[in-house]
């Protein structure tokens, strides 16, 4: 009877020190957290985040606000996230195809409209074939490890987006960062890694946080010259830059140029969510087969991809949407310049 009483009381202090030591361990990594968080505020890169309580549009009502605001923030470049095709193709989808397909794409996953998405996706690209994923992020997360390997190298614009940058460290090529739209460096690069198997340059179409597009004559020059492969990353692009919305490749009248494009459904092209890589059958068969974030994450729900169709058909062969872009953007210049603001234009090529 005094052994069993000792044992307990001594189980007792073990769990009343080890909850004693895990609520140590917690606070001391809320400090630590804490520190952080300052820090990003001291830094004044703290983001907060406006809670808006209408749909995405031109005009929007802001939580806290009386009156609705105009908003210049949003990704919509097309003005598609409500328009009421988009909408009704969403409403439609969720009726007939469910709220989501609680699988991944290779089980029981894939229904006729994700493979009509994905084949109406390569006709806008004019490409063999394309693969849906969650987020571009996730298209970009699931290229580089697959398509390159240890003998390979990547040579990356310093500014592409923090996705492209990810991506590329989850493989095992050789990496080379030149500097932003720096072909002497780039060819330099080049020059370099001839010894590689596979030469990837990798690129944003349209870098989103200064407006400077890519020189892709240049880089589709040095990429003949030195038998290299070219990705886009064509995200603030696809949809409404060129002439009927192809992208960084028509602006420049070079379509069909570019080897590999990764972009998103979560911009111009209705707004929801989504990425996708298109380029190569035999490069899209085996994302199909090797691509782990496209292998190991639930199928795009029905009502997103049917809006994403929706979208796709609104601008597959009509250029209005991508013509009010262009006209809406220089009225915006002429009338802040008017009132005595001066523009500075950053579209460099």
């Amino acid at each position: 009877m005094m052994k069993t009483g000792v044992k307990s009381i001594a189980l007792k202090r073990y769990f009343r020190s080890s909850s004693v030591s895990l609520k140590s361990t917690l606070a001391n990594a809320r400090n630590i957290l804490e520190a952080e968080l300052q820090n990003i505020r001291e830094a004044g890169t703290w983001k907060a985040e406006r809670i808006i309580t209408s749909k995405q549009d031109v005009n929007i009502s802001v939580q806290g606000q009386q009156k609705s605001l105009l908003n210049f923030c949003a990704n919509n470049y097309l003005g598609l996230s409500s328009h009421p095709s988009v909408v009704a193709a969403g409403k439609a989808a969720l009726d007939k195809y469910g709220a989501g397909l609680s699988s991944v794409r290779f089980i029981c996953g894939t229904q006729d409209i994700h493979r009509n998405l994905e084949m109406k996706i390569a006709k806008f690209h004019e490409r063999d074939d394309a693969i849906l994923y969650a987020s571009c992020f996730d298209a970009n997360a699931g290229l580089f490890e697959v398509l390159l390997d240890k003998d390979d190298a990547v040579l990356s614009d310093e500014l592409n987006h923090a996705s492209v940058i990810d991506g590329i460290r989850l493989c095992k090529a050789k990496r080379y960062r030149y500097k932003h739209r720096d072909m002497k460096e780039l060819e330099a690069m080049l020059q370099e890694s001839r010894s590689s198997r596979l030469r990837l340059i990798a690129t944003d179409g349209v870098f989103s946080m200064d407006g400077t597009v890519t020189p892709l004559k240049k880089i589709c020059d040095l990429a003949d010259k030195y038998d290299a492969l070219i990705f886009v990353d064509e995200s603030h692009a696809s949809g409404f830059f060129g002439k009927t919305g192809r992208g960084t490749e028509e602006y420049f009248d070079m379509k069909g140029r570019i080897d590999i494009i990764n972009s998103t459904l979560g911009k111009a092209l209705g707004g929801s969510a989504g990425g996708y890589t298109t380029g190569p059958h035999e490069l899209v068969d085996l994302l199909r087969q090797r691509s782990r974030p496209y292998l190991f994450s639930n199928s795009l729900p029905p009502p997103v991809v049917a809006s994403s169709t929706a979208a796709f058909d609104l601008i597959m062969d009509n250029s209005e949407y991508p013509d009010r872009v262009h006209t809406n953007a220089k009225r915006f210049r002429s009338k802040m310049k008017d009132v005595g603001f001066t523009i500075i234009v950053l579209l460099v090529f």
